[in-house]
């Protein structure tokens, strides 16, 4: 598929899925391990959008992400064997339209230990789990897209969950890893937008018991409400994992906990029950 998108068609529509391009690329190299497989779905799914009359569509985002999931799917089912594409440590950066610098940083968001993860899984199971765990799509509309109920969607989230969780971590450099959380703490109190965006992977995912935001600017957005407790946030080993805790009179009352990807931070879990709280293994640093 190699026709641009925006040498034809409605100059309006073309701005508002050149808005969600960079969100839809990510659901579908997620899926797909591929940048130029994602690119092709991204594209496939801008054919369609011409098609469908979309001026009656009330939810864009929504209605694109269903599409893109639904096209990922069936390229995935249609996939007679992995051989076919290829994953010898280093994904996939033929990507057409895509710098090579924006492929690579795409690359390393995902990054390799957990593309292998992924590709253990069904299709129905690793569109499951990068829909609603890494892009917080609710279970109803994942349901609707893989054809089944949203317990049995559910499910297959949770069993793809406990596959990428038992997945070996890389061997981390502990020392880098804290610096890149003083930075995240320093621009944090300070309002500094841009020293965030540094730290944060382009496709950072900060996740909580409410849901998910992805993308650094989102990300970072939220993270400058960190200012308000100045002092009081402070570097700490979360469950062993380097991250934030936010003390009231000397008592976690919130965790951060941090995924890198070498020099930035990919994922935040974001734990704000205090009674979950307490059942963490917090030592300061």
């Amino acid at each position: 598929m190699t026709d641009d998108p925006f040498e034809a068609g409605d100059d309006f529509l073309a701005r508002q899925f050149e808005a969600h391009r960079g969100r839809l690329r990510a659901v579908a190299y997620r899926m797909l391990g591929s940048t130029s497989e994602a690119d092709d779905a991204v594209q496939e799914a801008w054919i369609r959008l011409g098609r469908s009359g979309a001026g009656q569509i009330d939810n864009l985002a929504g209605w694109l992400t269903t599409v893109v999931g639904r096209i990922c799917l069936d390229m995935l089912r249609s996939r007679r064997s992995r051989a076919e594409e290829p994953l010898d440590g280093t994904p996939s950066l033929a990507a057409a339209g895509a710098g090579p610098e924006q492929d690579a940083l795409l690359a390393d968001s995902v990054g390799v230990a957990l593309l292998v993860v992924l590709d253990t899984l069904t299709p129905a199971e690793r569109l499951a789990f990068v829909l609603h765990d890494l892009f917080g799509v609710p279970f109803e509309e994942v349901a609707a897209i893989v054809g089944r109920s949203p317990a049995a969607a559910r499910q297959l989230a949770s069993r793809a969950r406990r596959r990428v969780r038992g997945a070996p971590e890389p061997e981390a450099d502990l020392a880098l890893q804290r610096r890149i959380v003083d930075a995240f703490l320093s621009a944090s109190r300070e309002g500094d937008f841009d020293g965030l965006l540094r730290v944060l992977d382009p496709d950072v995912v900060a996740r909580t018991e409410g849901g998910v935001t992805a993308g650094a600017r989102a990300v970072a957005s939220g993270a400058m409400t960190y200012a308000r407790f100045g002092p009081e946030g402070t570097a700490a080993l979360v469950d062993g994992v380097p991250g934030v805790v936010v003390l009231a009179d000397g008592r976690p009352l919130r965790a951060l906990s941090f995924t890198f990807v070498r020099d930035r931070i990919a994922v935040i879990d974001i734990v704000l029950t205090p009674e979950r709280v307490a059942q963490l293994d917090i030592r300061l640093l």
